[in-house]
């Protein structure tokens, strides 16, 4: 038996994969009508947490926060099947997951931590990526289970919360991408340049396969060698945000970047590889 708690888009979906696979499933939602809605494909809602878990050997948990995770389980608790485990995708803190799985090993449970890069469709399809980290012996036991619902398990070793701070790290990355997409879009409306013109570059110059070198680059810390130097790189910034003011564009990353390109410059970094701004996060 296998209680999920939590089935907004991303766990309604796990779920639905675990019903195709033959399993039972018991689920349970803050918004009863979505737990409800599962129903139809084969699992068993619940409007308590408690009554959800009551029976299950796998505990699994998609839900906001910390704050979340902790108040479901300790509403879920008292009727937990004595060595549950505990399996939560839930983005957390890295200090919020290793103190739970301290905490719930003391009270005779195991807890992994195990967040994804999945959206709702690879859920349903088992593919993405699955992060854990922590005790090996628990993984492998837990490791055909966590293959299953994902494309790859990421086991980043056996330090308690790794797994959730390499899911911040990779989120984290995507809200500076996109970030920078949306800046792109707006000066490309404010020059008068359409959507499918941009895509358009994009398609033939992808500047995304240059991540590994770039990563590498400055991972290795060395700028004396610049393929194009910060100053250089911070005239061309300056031309954005000269195009943005003449043409009422709001740009909400440039303007940060410019202000630490400036830094590095004032420092004297001026004719080494603009990379060198990321030489104070090593």
């Amino acid at each position: 038996m296998i209680a999920f708690l939590g089935t907004g888009l991303l766990g309604a979906n796990f779920v639905k994969a675990l019903l195709k696979k033959g399993n039972e499933v018991q689920v349970w939602n803050r918004t009863p009508s979505k737990a409800k809605e599962l129903e139809s494909a084969g699992a068993k809602a619940f409007t308590d947490v408690a009554a959800a878990v009551h029976g299950a050997e796998r505990i699994h948990l998609t839900l906001k926060d910390d704050t979340s995770v902790n108040e479901v389980l300790a509403m879920a608790r008292p009727a937990l099947q004595p060595g549950a485990v505990i399996i939560d995708h839930t983005t957390t803190s890295a200090q919020g997951a290793a103190q739970r799985t301290a905490a719930w090993k003391q009270l005779g449970y195991t807890y992994l931590h195990a967040p994804v890069f999945m959206g709702p469709v690879n859920a349903l399809e088992s593919t993405g990526f699955m992060l854990v980290s922590g005790n090996q012996e628990v993984i492998q036991q837990l490791e055909p289970v966590l293959a299953s619902m994902t494309g790859k398990l990421l086991n980043f070793g056996e330090e308690e919360g790794k797994a959730a701070g390499m899911k911040l790290i990779g989120n984290l990355f995507l809200v500076t991408f996109t970030a920078g997409i949306a800046d792109t879009l707006a000066m490309a409306k404010g020059l008068n340049i359409s959507f499918n013109e941009v895509a358009t570059l994009f398609d033939n110059w992808n500047p995304g396969a240059m991540l590994p070198a770039r990563l590498q680059r400055m991972g290795g810390g060395k700028y004396d060698k610049p393929s194009w130097e910060l100053s250089m790189a911070r005239k061309d910034t300056q031309l954005f945000l000269d195009a943005a003011e003449q043409t009422g564009t709001h740009l909400a990353v440039i303007p940060a970047i410019a202000v630490e390109m400036d830094k590095w410059i004032e420092k004297g970094h001026g004719h080494e590889d603009w990379t060198v701004i990321g030489k104070g996060a090593l």
